[in-house]
């Protein structure tokens, strides 16, 4: 597949807001690199990014780098919302968070066969009140 046809494909799904899941090969893997969880199948790829977006947190990500080549892409980007459900154990707080994350895609036959989510959970534990703030932002 060529990178401008891969670059076609891939803004689509983020211009989408991550709705558009045409690109979703059949089998599929998301997985959180912090955790080991995956999903698998773009039903189940669907049901996590509602969850994060629109469950735990009214969201949407705040895109600030594309990357896209022959037979990967990658998404550097901010979460960008309110916490507004259950969280990792954590009951709905109402706060506000931005948290840096990125993904790593790996494509085949123009479509997205897994994908590797490194998200900074330490920062959205801070944001959520779970964690003392770090000394270098006290000072």
């Amino acid at each position: 597949m060529s990178i401008d046809r891969n670059r076609e494909v891939m803004n689509r799904y983020w211009d989408s807001d991550h709705q558009d899941l045409s690109m979703m090969a059949e089998d599929v893997v998301f997985t959180h690199m912090a955790t080991g969880d995956e999903h698998r199948g773009p039903a189940a790829v669907r049901r996590m990014l509602d969850y994060i977006y629109h469950q735990a947190f009214d969201a949407t990500a705040d895109i600030r780098t594309r990357l896209v080549g022959e037979r990967h892409a990658m998404l550097e980007a901010d979460l960008v919302g309110k916490h507004i459900g259950e969280f990792a154990g954590i009951p709905a707080t109402g706060r506000s968070v931005r948290v840096p994350f990125c993904v790593v895609y790996d494509l085949s036959d123009e479509k997205v066969v897994r994908a590797r989510v490194y998200m900074e959970i330490p920062v959205m534990m801070r944001q959520l009140g779970q964690m003392p703030e770090s000394t270098a932002a006290a000072r």
